[in-house]
């Protein structure tokens, strides 16, 4: 009587097996196209989401009252920076503590947006203050003021930190 409750089993099994592995073909194949289905919004919704913050950019910033600053470093100087303040008019519209990485990437030769913001047509004062330490540990503490002409259209100004002796020095472009 085992036998054929054996026998009976291993038949039931045998008639169970294809459907199975039918079923995990399906699976399979289904979680597969979702898999591609996924990936494809991903794509999508990177997409838009760079379409948004260059929308966002255009409407926050319009180019006739865009001012952008950029930071530049000069290679092989002995300040390590730790931070940059920028003040326009007199008011403060920039703080920005420094991580090694940020350094790094300046001191090899990389350019930072430091800060976009609006500003009226006519003359303004920016006004940087850095803070660091020199090669020595020494505290490092250095401010440099420049006026620049917002004319119609966007306005770039260049910063670049520790050129001849440790100076800031600034350029429109």
């Amino acid at each position: 009587m085992s036998d054929i409750r054996n026998v009976s089993f291993l038949l039931c099994l045998l008639a169970v097996v294809p459907f199975a592995t039918a079923a995990d073909k399906v699976s399979r194949d289904k979680i597969k196209g979702l898999d591609e289905q996924v990936q494809d919004i991903k794509t999508d919704v990177l997409a838009i989401s760079t379409e948004l913050l260059q929308l966002e950019e255009t409407l926050i910033y319009p180019s006739n009252t865009q001012v952008s600053l950029f930071v530049s470093v000069v290679p092989d100087h002995d300040v390590r920076l730790d931070s940059m303040d920028v003040i326009i008019d007199g008011e403060e519209v920039m703080h920005h503590v420094y991580t090694h990485k940020e350094l790094e990437a300046l001191k090899s030769g990389g350019v930072q947006r430091i800060y976009t913001g609006n500003v009226r047509s006519g003359k303004h004062k920016l006004e940087i203050v850095l803070a660091g330490l020199t090669g020595g540990n020494d505290e490092y503490r250095e401010t440099a003021s420049y006026t620049f002409t917002k004319d119609e259209g966007p306005s770039l100004v260049e910063i670049s930190l520790f050129g001849a002796d440790n100076n800031i020095n600034f350029k429109d472009r």
